[in-house]
């Protein structure tokens, strides 16, 4: 049986940081979770990741059977008062809500822990003069940093574009064509592009094996600082950009 290739968990945060993303992306209220409409949304992440045969931690699959018997649970007609014997039902988001924002609560904990220690390593930049000043007030707005879910959001949107045809998609396995010698490859190609390539770009060729090398390659270059990855405003074309070493 062939193997296919494995996600890391490295590389993916969990499910937890998954589901952030999307109530992040989707502006929704995490006080208050349309169930159905957050569980469509993983769901369709873990589909994409498992169309293409990569093989994610089982810990993904566990919150996709959660969320769906709470999307179940949520679709049951609810006693609005109880009876004075019974006691009174407790929303069944209220575990999930509690756990994801103890989760939000320590990332933006690490998160400015980390630009502390970031501020601590280098010195204060030389202030910029008046007229310069002004004149970057009136700048676009900086590309958005694209994160490892938005590249999956790519991959999918990319693939619903081309409409390749599924069936003809072989079996995927390590030894057709090494991570490593794409990721070379890709390294290559930006540094012949300083302005950056366009995501879609990348992906040349209708083969599984190229589109799966390729992602996986994007994604341990992304792991590494070797690239970034971002959009001039969300839902927008995604570019990748190399990253020079100092």
């Amino acid at each position: 049986m062939n193997e296919g290739y494995e996600v890391k968990l490295d590389i993916f945060e969990g499910p937890l940081d998954l589901l952030l993303h999307l109530i992040n992306k989707l502006e929704i209220d995490i006080y208050d979770i349309p169930v159905a409409v957050i569980t469509e949304q993983y769901v369709e992440y873990i589909r994409q990741l498992q169309e293409l045969e990569l093989n994610i931690a089982g810990e993904y699959l566990v919150m996709a059977a959660t969320l769906l018997a709470l999307k179940s649970k949520m679709l049951l007609p609810r006693q609005e008062v109880p009876e004075p014997d019974e006691e009174y039902e407790e929303d069944p988001r209220e575990e999930l809500m509690d756990r994801l924002i103890t989760y939000q609560t320590f990332k933006e904990a690490a998160r400015k822990l980390q630009e502390k220690e970031e501020k601590s390593v280098f010195t204060r930049a030389p202030s910029v003069p008046p007229e310069e000043n002004n004149e970057a007030e009136h700048t676009a707005p900086a590309p958005t940093e694209s994160t490892v879910y938005d590249l999956i959001s790519a991959l999918g949107n990319m693939l619903e574009r081309k409409e390749w045809e599924k069936p003809s998609f072989a079996t995927v396995t390590r030894s057709e064509i090494p991570v490593e010698e794409r990721m070379r490859e890709i390294v290559l190609l930006l540094e012949n592009a300083p302005q950056g390539l366009r995501f879609e770009t990348l992906f040349q060729y209708p083969s599984k094996a190229h589109i799966v090398a390729t992602f996986l390659a994007l994604l341990e270059l992304l792991k590494n600082g070797r690239i970034n990855c971002h959009q001039e405003r969300q839902f927008s074309d995604m570019h990748i950009g190399l990253i020079k070493s100092r």
